[in-house]
């Protein structure tokens, strides 16, 4: 398959014609190619597209409204004019501000005083009062016009340099809430690729996210965005995942559109949470552990199990069934391919962390693994397709039972000559090389990638190519 770049002249015009006269042969296209996510939260996705927006406080020094006779009028130079009223706002930002009095233009002036050195961007107003203008230093950061598109600027500002704003509120709508997002903190994505120019197919020429016409994402039980690929698939609106790699990728790749349906959830384990089914109890000195259905971890041989409100193998359950409902519905839930149909186009699985809590688990996790590609192969129907799997220990996978996982999860590979029946159909990617210093990232929090989008990026392009790879074999 070639990327969308490289299509062959004749399929350009049959898209062409596809337009200009909608018949309804369109149906008979090939089918959606669907990719399954699971694993546990790095699949869920904690990578950080910004460092999150603060409540405006006590930077704004002596703001001052001033309300001008009549509506907002473009021609009038507002700098220029006597106002018919003005106040001085005791509160400015947090959670109530000073009520603004009415009854006119209003324009806010005062000084902003930066707590700390950066490149920050401004989102003065909620609501009705995001329609504004609003300058710093004389620069414009921030336009919203009413039936225009919101425009914002990053503007670069030194700690303890004081410097005027103003901000111009273009309705009756006004207040003194607002929000200021740093968009140079390390490793976030708006640091990454709007300030240091990685990634660039994930901004268009006016510096926006991209979001694609051609992958559809949809995560079920956590990541529940459901939407054309772009930033915000991960555990929050403000967080991405390996999918927004894996799917640009993809997308470029095949010619179908493409659905990636997101079943993860995290803080779980392939020895318990994601037990597949089948899997058997088994003895380690002494101690018997769970095999699937059980509703006891684990328990001395001879005693009598103590139950716990869930089940081993559970998560595995609520994941493969959510995602099965999709697909059941698929022309209701993805109306846009009505009629097209789809199929399993592959699996990714990325995980690992949990397991390295325990010994025994870590030394069990390669044959749950097997287990677990032959059962969601099974559940959705798909005996060849292709199966990714990504060591996912973060930088623990080095050593200790991080490396126990780690080898178990490269021993799956069907290159590995293990097990033979993966041969060409089962590929893991090393992603440990990944790991970012916490000094280049947006906080210190290892068993996440410190947070580090560049990193869920670069898994995200490994899976990708990992894929590619194993399609084309």
């Amino acid at each position: 398959m070639k990327p969308r770049s490289l299509r062959p002249l004749s399929v350009a015009i049959g898209m062409a014609i596809s337009v200009l006269f909608p018949i309804t042969t369109i149906a008979a296209e090939k089918p959606v190619k669907v990719y399954i996510l699971s694993g546990q939260s790095n699949m869920v996705g904690i990578g950080q597209v910004t460092s999150g927006g603060v409540r405006w406080g006590d930077e704004f020094i002596d703001p001052v409204v001033s309300v001008y006779e009549g509506a907002y009028d473009a021609a009038k130079d507002y700098n220029s004019l006597t106002p018919i009223k003005t106040l001085k706002l005791a509160s400015f930002g947090g959670g109530q501000p000073t009520p603004f009095p009415g009854g006119g233009t209003q324009v806010v002036r005062g000084t902003l005083n930066p707590k700390t050195s950066g490149v920050f961007e401004f989102r003065p107003g909620y609501g009705g009062s995001t329609h504004n203008i609003m300058s710093i230093d004389g620069i414009e950061v921030h336009r919203f016009e009413p039936g225009g598109k919101q425009m914002k600027k990053g503007i670069k500002l030194e700690a303890g340099r004081k410097v005027p704003f103003q901000i111009t509120y273009l309705t009756a709508d006004a207040n003194g809430l607002g929000w200021t997002t740093r968009l140079d903190v390390p490793g976030t994505l708006t640091t990454l690729v709007k300030e240091q120019g990685k990634f660039p197919y994930l901004i268009d020429q006016d510096g926006e996210w991209v979001s694609r016409n051609d992958v559809w994402y949809k995560g079920v039980v956590t990541a529940t965005a459901n939407k054309w690929l772009s930033i915000g698939c991960g555990a929050g609106e403000s967080q991405i995942g390996p999918e927004l790699g894996f799917g640009h990728l993809i997308g470029d790749f095949h010619d179908e559109p493409v659905l990636l349906l997101k079943t993860s959830q995290g803080n779980r384990g392939l020895a318990w949470d994601f037990l597949p089914p089948g899997s058997e109890r088994y003895e380690v000195d002494g101690t018997v552990y769970a095999g699937y259905k059980d509703t006891a971890p684990s328990w001395k041989k001879g005693e009598e199990p103590k139950s716990v409100n869930w089940y081993a193998g559970k998560q595995y359950d609520d994941c493969v069934t959510a995602a099965k409902a999709v697909l059941a519905d698929f022309d209701q839930n993805f109306p846009h391919w009505e009629g097209r149909g789809f199929e399993i186009a592959g699996f990714v699985w990325f995980q690992g962390h949990k397991d390295t809590g325990s010994e025994v688990h870590a030394a069990r996790y390669e044959q749950n693994l097997v287990r677990l590609i032959h059962s969601f192969r099974k559940d959705f129907d798909a005996p060849t397709a292709p199966f990714l799997v990504a060591v996912g220990c973060g930088n623990e996978a080095r050593e200790g039972n991080g490396l126990t996982v780690a080898n178990a999860q490269l021993a799956v590979d069907g290159a590995s000559g293990k097990y033979p029946e993966f041969k060409g159909n089962v590929k893991t990617v090393d992603t440990r090389d990944f790991f970012p210093k916490v000094e280049d990232s947006p906080k210190e929090q290892g068993f996440h990638y410190h947070q580090n989008a560049g990193t869920y990026m670069q898994i995200g392009e490994a899976m990708g190519r990992g894929m590619i790879e194993l399609i084309q074999q």
